[in-house]
């Protein structure tokens, strides 16, 4: 493991679901742990995601991959804030994400809703309605799907309607990025209706790179994250009411992120008018 200049480098980057994973202190210490303990953790599959992914991206003809699991040293809260802050920055430099569907088990990607199969997502593989995987979704030239065996099922380009279909993204964002796109707050907002997180605090700092503002990352802080979000928003626009209307300071503290996956709805509300844009 070598840390690397993002913005010199040519490397792949995962996107996937946590489970049971290998963390940076499990990768470090590896060679250092008893035979017991090591076979454990080689059990898990976050140590296959791991192992396929490297795979994957050295048949992709890539020397490096980065992965958020074992990549981010979390005994650091610096290091952490550093790296949620960069995230969207690092999934945009990469020449191609790996997302990893671990629920899909057939060859092709699922093209149709299916509350049986995916009764706890709406219908849809689970990594589509996780907090962090909209950007990293959207941020990448180049996404390629990967079911639970590792056998790749489609790209972003390919997908772009069906994808369009599940997140709500226009097929034009998801093929050539958000640059130059006239987007209101409240369509970028939409999109992530319906993603969850488990972190009260992710849900804005899993977006921070989307409006690119990026504000201190501060755990314990609760729903104040979003409200901070909001500003950072506005704080951004040249002109207050270009953004975000006739906000007072006084309504952006009612705004709940805490209690359901339809959490942007007053949001959405407020931001509903279409020339509140953000280029």
């Amino acid at each position: 493991m070598k840390e690397r200049d993002d913005a010199t480098t040519r490397y792949a980057i995962l996107s996937h679901r946590w489970g049971a994973e290998v963390n940076y202190e499990d990768m470090i210490g590896l060679m250092k742990m008893e035979e017991e303990e090591r076979e454990e953790v080689k059990q898990r599959d976050g140590y296959q995601k791991i192992v396929k992914s490297c795979e994957q991206a050295a048949k992709d003809g890539h020397k490096w991959l980065w992965i958020d699991t074992c990549c981010i040293d979390k005994r650091s809260s610096a290091e952490l804030s550093e790296a949620i802050i960069s995230m969207h920055r690092w999934y945009r430099n990469s020449q191609v994400c790996y997302a990893y569907l671990n629920d899909v088990s057939e060859s092709a990607f699922p093209t149709d809703k299916d509350d049986d199969k995916f009764s706890q997502s709406n219908g849809w593989p689970e990594w589509f309605m996780r907090g962090w995987t909209l950007q990293e979704l959207i941020a990448p030239n180049k996404v390629k799907f990967f079911n639970k065996g590792w056998v790749p099922i489609g790209n972003k380009q390919r997908l772009a309607p069906t994808l369009q279909v599940i997140t709500g993204i226009p097929c034009e964002v998801l093929t050539s990025g958000m640059e130059g796109k006239s987007l209101t707050v409240a369509e970028i907002m939409s999109w992530a209706t319906n993603q969850k997180t488990t972190r009260v605090e992710d849900r804005a700092y899993s977006m921070m790179g989307l409006f690119g503002v990026y504000m201190p990352v501060l755990y314990g802080e609760g729903e104040n994250a979003f409200q901070r979000l909001l500003l950072e928003i506005i704080r951004r626009r040249s002109d207050q009411r270009t953004c975000c209307g006739q906000w007072k300071p006084g309504q952006i503290s009612r705004f709940n992120t805490a209690e359901n996956g339809n959490s942007f709805g007053d949001v959405l509300a407020c931001l509903s008018d279409g020339h509140r844009t953000l280029r």
